[in-house]
């Protein structure tokens, strides 16, 4: 299983607990978020759009439907990449094993949850 992910989405996943914009958008973040864990699964990371983002009803155009929180989103996601390897298919387990290592206290993150108005429900965020 291959999958694309935004950047800031490496932390949304692991702190992801059902909430969501709608129906489809949180089914389809539950599917990821499990085939993210199966063996054999790789990652490619991407600032734009993603496997996520295709059921969110934000998205129109390929954009975030709010240009200012599309600017954000992209902040957040240039955050998280700028440590990473953007070049390169990561194993899915791998990925977020060196996520944990890197993004493993509240100012590690400072840039990117508080940016994002699930931060207040997300146990990545709050465990931290």
């Amino acid at each position: 299983m291959k999958l694309i992910l935004r950047g800031h989405h490496l932390l949304c996943l692991q702190g992801f607990q059902g909430y969501g914009y709608d129906k489809a958008f949180v089914e389809n973040m539950t599917e990821i978020n499990q085939m993210r864990k199966l063996s054999g699964t790789t990652v490619t990371l991407t600032n734009s759009p993603d496997d996520i983002c295709k059921s969110c009803p934000n998205l129109k155009d390929n954009l975030c439907q709010n240009q200012k929180q599309n600017e954000r989103i992209i902040s957040m996601d240039e955050e998280v990449l700028s440590k990473l390897n953007t070049t390169k298919e990561y194993d899915a387990q791998d990925l977020f094993k060196e996520v944990e290592k890197i993004f493993n206290s509240k100012e590690s993150i400072s840039k990117i949850c508080s940016k994002c108005m699930w931060h207040k429900e997300c146990l990545f965020y709050l465990n931290l």
